[in-house]
């Protein structure tokens, strides 16, 4: 990949936050649909823009695929920064029960507001709000038990706006995953290795060499384990040689198979094969 910041800005994600912005307006609630292996690289920094407004709920999607430890410190960094967190999976449904009561407390301040002038609707206009890829149409599919979305595992496959009627007192506004204008090499790595980007976009082997540099440091045991290295190596490069060895993974006249041995690795990370593992950690 080169030095440049990665451009990746189609034109329907520059309307989508046209859009979003008149449309915040009519909701009392931002949710922000975060990965929990990647709470920094999955945000929008767009979405402070968009909600500078109104209250937030964060959703930390695909917990079960992040150090549980980890979480708990991002759930905790949030509260200590005056905005509730909870941390969920669309796909086993681990914690969708609770995004209505979090929703609710969240909104606690507005609700007493409501109160004081003789209010007593408990009723949530809600906006989803996330980047492509980080599980939105799946989360607005099991909270609604109905099949309105068009889901897939490409990033960017909501395009459209709709009301959604979750319950009673919870009605959600399904909006279009959009990515900013730029983002860094980091940010774009991160993305890359949970599969938030499409994988042309960015070189392979350098995604998984980047990744593999913090995991390397910081969940050594598992990754090792997964693969049975017991060997000594320099560096991530020269890891997934022995990975590649131990494997088979040669061509012909016995040279590595570097590629299909990065491929192989990357599975494993995303496939949670390796373990459960966090690749951001809150300040």
């Amino acid at each position: 990949m080169s030095d440049a910041n990665i451009n990746w800005f189609p034109g329907h994600m520059a309307k989508a936050k046209k859009e979003l912005m008149e449309m915040v307006k009519l909701v009392d609630l931002v949710i922000e649909l975060k990965d929990a292996r990647i709470p920094i690289s999955s945000t929008n920094p767009m979405v402070d823009e968009i909600s500078i407004s109104k209250p937030r709920l964060i959703l930390l999607n695909k917990a079960n695929m992040a150090d549980d430890k980890i979480t708990k410190k991002w759930i905790d960094y949030y509260k200590n920064n005056g905005i509730i967190a909870l941390d969920i999976d669309c796909i086993s449904k681990y914690n969708i029960k609770n995004i209505e009561k979090y929703a609710h407390l969240a909104l606690k301040d507005v609700f007493l507001k409501r109160e004081s002038k003789g209010i007593k609707s408990k009723q949530i206009k809600a906006m989803i709000l996330g980047i492509p890829n980080v599980g939105k149409s799946t989360l607005i599919n099991t909270l609604s038990n109905k099949k309105k979305t068009n889901v897939g595992n490409k990033p960017g496959v909501t395009k459209i706006i709709s009301w959604l009627k979750v319950s009673e007192d919870l009605f959600i506004l399904d909006t279009p995953g959009i990515l900013w204008p730029k983002f860094d090499d980091n940010i774009g790595y991160n993305l890359a290795l949970c599969g938030s980007i499409k994988d042309d976009i960015l070189n392979i082997e350098d995604v998984l060499i980047n990744g593999l540099n913090y995991i390397l440091i910081n969940y050594k045991e598992l990754i090792t384990k997964r693969y049975d290295i017991t060997e000594e190596y320099e560096d991530s490069r020269s890891f997934i040689e022995l990975v590649a060895r131990k494997k088979g993974l040669l061509l012909q006249g016995g040279k590595i198979d570097f590629l299909r041995c990065c491929n192989m690795i990357l599975n494993d990370i995303r496939l949670v094969k390796v373990g459960k593992m966090s690749y951001e950690k809150p300040n």
